[in-house]
């Protein structure tokens, strides 16, 4: 027969239901400073124009720093086994804000805005236009590959890859926010000026290649299979503590260079796998972006 008290046993309960509610919670609040992070960019956005260049590089920061927690709170589910529909729901819609509507807006205001209307016809007016239609269908494609993302199961890459990686099916949506954010810091906020449309037009192209990429079935390195826990982890560790010096060292360089490269690494592969032909190799499952 147990001597322990009633009332003891009663908060012990109390107290375990708390810690269980409040593990529940870390993932979400992750994803809120997620949501944070994007609100923050569109108000960044909408001052650039009139108060400088600044505003632009802490719009594009401020999406930086949410690529960083969008891993995060998908890593704290699956460490606390505390996955559930509602972060998952959570974590498409905040990925929909901070990583479609913030850098779809950051992209047009930085490099369309200054130099036409949207109504008129003369060539300035042009470029502004094409840039309102490639930054929408980057909006576009960003959450349409989201919602495929939510209802297909098991998706099959168009090009698969080696055994034992796991890849996305199609870029996810973080990465194309992380290539124009990478864009944008790497100038330094400083907007692309009236009178140089040629790199408009290449701004444009940038924005529109980042969307097909989203809603191709291309595959894309995931990194979901590094194991940080292994013998063989410490490598890994050596190559993170890098990339995290060269950013403190030189962000606007070493930022564009990862954005950049990671995107053209889909691209090389997808490449390769079209002039090399269809090959008979083992199908791989998409790895999880969401909590």
């Amino acid at each position: 027969m147990s001597d322990e008290h009633p009332l003891r046993r009663q908060t012990d309960f109390n107290n375990s239901r708390r810690l269980r509610k409040g593990i529940y919670i870390l993932p979400s609040l992750a994803t809120v400073f997620n949501i944070a992070f994007g609100y923050y960019a569109l108000y960044q956005t909408f001052l650039g124009p009139t108060e400088g260049a600044e505003h632009f590089d802490r719009a594009a920061r401020a999406i930086g720093f949410a690529v960083l927690f969008d891993g995060i709170d998908g890593r704290i589910a699956r460490m606390t086994n505390t996955t559930t529909e509602f972060g998952r729901e959570l974590d498409s819609l905040a990925d929909a804000i901070t990583f479609g509507v913030a850098p779809a807006v950051l992209a047009w205001v930085w490099g369309f805005r200054s130099f036409g209307t949207l109504y008129g016809h003369t060539f300035a007016d042009r470029v502004t236009q094409f840039g309102a239609i490639t930054t929408f269908a980057f909006l576009v494609a960003g959450v349409s590959r989201l919602a495929r993302f939510n209802i297909q199961v098991n998706p099959k890459p168009w090009n698969p890859g080696r055994p034992g990686k796991k890849y996305f099916v199609g870029m996810a949506i973080p990465a194309g926010a992380g290539v124009l954010a990478a864009t944008v810091h790497f100038f330094g906020g400083a907007s692309i000026a009236k009178g140089n449309e040629p790199f408009a037009i290449i701004w444009g192209i940038i924005v529109f290649c980042a969307a097909l990429l989203m809603v191709s079935t291309w595959r894309f390195y995931s990194f979901k299979d590094l194991d940080l826990s292994s013998r063989r982890s410490f490598r890994t560790v050596i190559v993170i503590a890098a990339v995290i010096g060269l950013v403190w060292l030189d962000s606007q360089d070493t930022l564009a260079f990862i954005a950049y490269g990671y995107m053209l690494s889909g691209i090389v592969m997808g490449m390769r796998f079209l002039f090399r032909g269809r090959r008979n190799q083992p199908q791989l499952t998409e790895a999880s972006e969401t909590q």
